[in-house]
């Protein structure tokens, strides 16, 4: 742990690509380890995902939570927009190839209303809400939005507009999901965030308020797909 704090120290971009990426890894191996095991991976990189923000949060002075009503009406539209257009916009199947196995359902899997179940669907909302916000709006909007204009990004203040790599970061985010075009206007309006208030806690918090909804949704309308 000591040579990754060192390591975090002397590169401020390693503190806030490596995170994010061990993240990401961890999120592609979900399905290697057969029907339950994508479960308890899940729950294991909630895990990793809290003690990786542990480790680098002391070299990511902008990775603090931050409200305003701005944050909270951007994550409640970006909620409503991810739901209201799915049904009618084509789906990224060009780094998705999802089969029915694949759906997130740990009802259907451990029982309705079962235990087991109610605790993955909790780990899920928990992990959507409070450990994927800090780690991907740290990479997205604080890190590679300002990579992409100066090599020295923290020299760039948060609040910076730069049309190339908002449309461009933006794009990056949205095909990261599966519901790509949700996803490249959600990244716009999370990095609009960023900018209007010079700050990367708003973006964190609408992103946070964004997938909390989303699985209190899930549960309630038995959307699975969306997980």
């Amino acid at each position: 742990m000591r040579l990754l704090r060192e390591e975090f120290d002397r590169s401020p971009e390693l503190a806030r690509f490596l995170p994010f990426f061990i993240f990401v890894l961890l999120t592609a191996c979900q399905g290697l380890f057969g029907a339950d095991g994508k479960y308890w991976m899940y729950a294991a990189k909630t895990l990793a995902g809290v003690w990786l923000i542990w480790e680098m949060r002391p070299f990511v002075t902008e990775m603090r939570w931050a409200f305003s009503l701005e944050a909270v009406v951007v994550g409640v539209g970006v909620f409503v927009l991810w739901v209201g257009v799915d049904p009618y916009l084509p789906k990224n199947h060009i780094f998705f190839k999802p089969t029915p196995d694949d759906v997130w359902n740990p009802m259907a899997r451990f029982g309705e209303g079962s235990i087991m179940g109610w605790f993955f669907v909790t780990v899920r909302i928990v992990g959507s809400s409070l450990i994927v916000p800090q780690l991907e709006e740290t990479f997205y909007r604080s890190f590679l939005y300002r990579y992409f204009v100066r090599i020295n990004f923290r020299a760039l203040p948060l609040g910076t507009f730069h049309v190339t790599s908002f449309i461009v970061t933006s794009a990056i985010f949205g095909f990261m999901h599966y519901e790509w075009f949700a996803g490249i206007l959600c990244g716009m309006a999370f990095q609009w965030l960023v900018i209007r208030k010079n700050r990367l806690g708003d973006a964190m918090l609408a992103h946070g308020i964004t997938n909390f909804l989303l699985g209190i949704w899930i549960v309630w309308k038995g959307d699975w797909q969306f997980w």
